[in-house]
């Protein structure tokens, strides 16, 4: 009789569960019209860039548009916060970063929580940094940069795209590191605070090397490192900040998808699979080799595993820079 129990119980769990599962039926009319990424961020960014190429090449596989608006603000929480409140019906997507795993532990009276509120869909890709000057700052290298800072405490500053961006937690990060105390400077987006540096009006910038290293071959600014463990092929000359003065320095920008939390599986599992075969193009992967950005390609799983990895690590960032949380 027990043993009976056990069995029609077993039955009944797994019956009700599959009953919970969503139909694959759900996803063989998706899309049926335009689906929407929001980039929280400002036009001419990473994450505005390769958005739109992504976009264009979903747009072209699915046959209905991929169109990106972006939503700058509040270091992304003005975009972030219209997805998280969209029908979770996958015509809404997230264009998101590392300054959204950031803000889990830098800013605390967000109106959503990334992993409650959101359900991972795809990377992008990632790609250095590049630490940059403009060239009247009379420091020719990251040694002399540093001394320079250490001598004239809290008199240079950098700029950055907000609080949380990875643009200002590599300067934080920068700053904890080396024993310097230079000023934050934010800006709405990253295109503002990369036109600060060029006309001068900041001294220094963690920029996308893939942005920014044009800049650098016309001679704008001036490069003191990158930001990864080793040295970019993008500018192979370039030394790592770890090489050239911090050891152990590395921080780094990546993109990813996201959608409202709810989404059905069967379309999360279809942006998944149609945005890594993207990734998987030769063409993009020889022109992001090109910028210096590498894909992202990972199954919903593990880019769930991968976001709660980097809300850990940025924790740990965030306490050990002494950025104040907001």
């Amino acid at each position: 009789m027990l043993a009976r129990l056990r069995a029609a119980t077993i039955i009944a769990t797994a019956a009700t569960a599959t009953a919970l599962l969503p139909s694959p039926g759900v996803a063989q009319d998706y899309p049926s019209k335009s689906v929407k990424i929001i980039v929280p961020f400002g036009a001419g960014g990473p994450a505005d860039v390769f958005s739109r190429q992504l976009g264009q090449h979903l747009s072209d596989a699915l046959k209905q548009s991929f169109v990106i608006e972006d939503r700058p603000g509040a270091g992304s929480i003005i975009g972030t916060d219209a997805v998280a409140k969209s029908a979770p019906d996958g015509y809404t997507l997230l264009a998101m970063s590392n300054t959204h795993t950031t803000n889990e532990s830098l800013i605390a009276n967000k109106p959503f929580q990334l992993m409650r509120d959101f359900v991972p869909v795809a990377g992008i890709n990632f790609s250095d940094l590049l630490m940059v000057v403009h060239p009247s700052v009379p420091a020719k290298n990251l040694k002399e940069f540093i001394a320079l800072a250490k001598s004239k405490p809290g008199e240079l500053n950098y700029a950055s795209s907000g609080a949380g961006t990875p643009y200002h937690m590599a300067g934080e990060l920068f700053k904890a590191m080396s024993g310097t105390n230079i000023v934050h400077v934010p800006h709405k987006a990253s295109g503002e605070a990369r036109n600060a540096v060029l006309g001068g009006h900041v001294h220094m910038m963690f920029d996308a090397i893939t942005t920014m290293a044009s800049n650098v071959c016309v001679g704008q600014v001036r490069a003191l490192g990158t930001s990864s463990s080793m040295r970019s092929s993008v500018l192979p000359d370039v030394p790592t900040v770890a090489e050239a003065g911090v050891p152990g320095y590395e921080s780094t920008i990546w993109l990813g998808i996201m959608a409202p939390a709810g989404t059905p599986a069967p379309i999360v599992a279809m942006l998944n699979a149609e945005i890594n075969k993207v990734l998987r193009l030769p063409d993009i992967q020889a022109a992001w080799a090109k910028q210096g950005a590498t894909p992202l390609i990972m199954s919903p799983v593990e880019f769930d595993a991968y976001l709660r990895k980097d809300i850990e690590k940025w924790a740990g960032v965030v306490k050990r820079s002494g950025a104040m949380p907001r």
